[in-house]
């Protein structure tokens, strides 16, 4: 099995060599060994045979430097064995340093650079690199910075395949955080992140199982308490007559508010299990809006009749939750409006009681939360869930907007959105 971290330790390995391996050679090839030894070599030969020989003259020795430089933009030297001067052409130039034997740079870090040939009798030919020429171990250095630029580049593509597995992950990860329950990673390898892979697919598939079941139990708990109640109710209306008036009106308020609990529960688990829209049709937000606010007194409605896909029956239950929220847990006149922004349709409705502290104004859509303070009130507790939860499957949001007693949502509307004006 190959590991994560022996990988990289390879990598890390092979660019060293390779990096070693090419500077090595840069610097055989550069330097006073390998091809540059051989230049000098022949260079060297060359010069024995056109100068004359060590113990003539000075004179004859400076012509016959003369001669051998003539048109040569270069400061040249010759020297005894001794690093006596023979003859000069041009500025003067370093002796070989004592101890040097073999033709090579000499090298002054406070000067141009001179190369010296060593003669076969021994004596010394220096030429300085002509001004404004750059140092041999500049052209060195950035060779091997191109090469450690090569080199990394080259590492690129597998510390970056590396990488992207683990970002997959993370996306993976992100997703099953953000509620897609469905969310899986490719399993690529064999190392450490492969079976990172493997388990988190395993934990994913474990919670959208557990998740999907307790779905399953509450919608099917839900519905199994209509029976009971259904029984119950009958009960009540065999003992309309025996029972006083006022535990009969207690006991049919009970059994209301338990069936309509029932009935959101089970509406919120199917919203909860569908991933799409079941019904999509044409339908007029408005209509529905003035549909539903004639159910209630003291409420005022205007707007625009906007046409929207969506599903009918679920955008009627959340305008009717919208006004009950208001009527049950505000104060009278309640006011509702539909209007078209920026390519989407505003459902609005406020009411004119104190208004949802603002800490409050995203709690309000949790679940069975309880509003403190001057909106409490009755009621399951859905509601606002409901609403939130029917907004989105539409592609939309509700939201508690800043004025405190009025709520809003925003639905998108398609292409084939139509406004009809008043």
């Amino acid at each position: 099995m190959r590991r994560l971290y022996f990988r990289i330790y390879l990598a890390l390995l092979a660019s060293l060599a390779v990096f070693a391996l090419v500077a090595g050679v840069l610097w055989r090839t550069l330097t006073d060994a390998g091809p540059a030894s051989q230049a000098s070599e022949l260079s060297a030969a060359l010069a024995q045979n056109l100068l004359p020989r060590a113990d003539a003259p000075l004179a004859l020795q400076q012509a016959a430097l003369e001669r051998l430089t003539g048109g040569m933009r270069a400061d040249v030297a010759l020297y005894s064995a001794g690093r006596a001067p023979l003859a000069r052409v041009g500025e003067a130039v370093p002796a070989p340093e004592e101890g040097k034997e073999r033709s090579g740079w000499i090298r002054d870090w406070g000067a141009p650079p001179a190369w010296a040939l060593r003669l076969a009798d021994g004596r010394w030919l220096v030429a300085r690199v002509p001004h404004g020429r750059s140092h041999p171990a500049l052209g060195l250095f950035l060779a091997l910075a191109l090469i450690a630029l090569a080199v990394g580049i080259g590492a690129y593509p597998l510390a970056r395949r590396l990488t992207s597995r683990l970002e997959r992950l993370q996306a993976g990860v992100e997703s099953l955080g953000a509620g897609k329950l469905s969310a899986r990673v490719k399993v690529e390898g064999a190392d450490e992140i492969a079976h990172l892979a493997q388990s988190f697919n395993r934990a994913a598939e474990r919670i959208e199982d557990l998740v999907g079941a307790h779905k399953t139990l509450l919608a099917n708990a839900s519905h199994e308490l209509r029976t009971p109640l259904a029984r119950i109710r009958m009960a009540v209306e065999m003992l309309r007559d025996a029972a006083d008036p006022e535990s009969r009106a207690g006991m049919e308020q009970d059994i209301a508010e338990l069936d309509a609990l029932v009935d959101e529960i089970l509406l919120a688990s199917r919203l909860d299990a569908l991933g799409k829209l079941e019904t999509q049709e044409e339908v007029d937000l408005l209509a529905l809006a003035a549909e539903e606010c004639a159910r209630y007194e003291e409420t005022a409605l205007e707007g625009d009749s906007t046409v929207m896909r969506g599903d009918p029956r679920l955008l009627r239950r959340m305008i009717r939750n919208l006004l009950e929220n208001a009527h049950r847990h505000g104060a009278a006149p309640v006011e509702a409006s539909v209007r078209r922004v920026h390519g989407a349709v505003e459902l609005r409705v406020c009411d004119a009681g104190a208004g949802v502290a603002e800490a409050e104004r995203e709690r309000v859509f949790e679940p069975f939360h309880r509003a403190s303070g001057p909106r409490q009130g009755t009621g399951t507790g859905l509601g606002l869930a409901l609403v939130r939860a029917i907004a989105r499957q539409h592609g939309g949001e509700a939201k508690c907007t800043g004025a405190g007693n009025c709520f809003s949502v925003t639905l998108p509307l398609g292409q084939d959105a139509r406004t009809h004006p008043e």
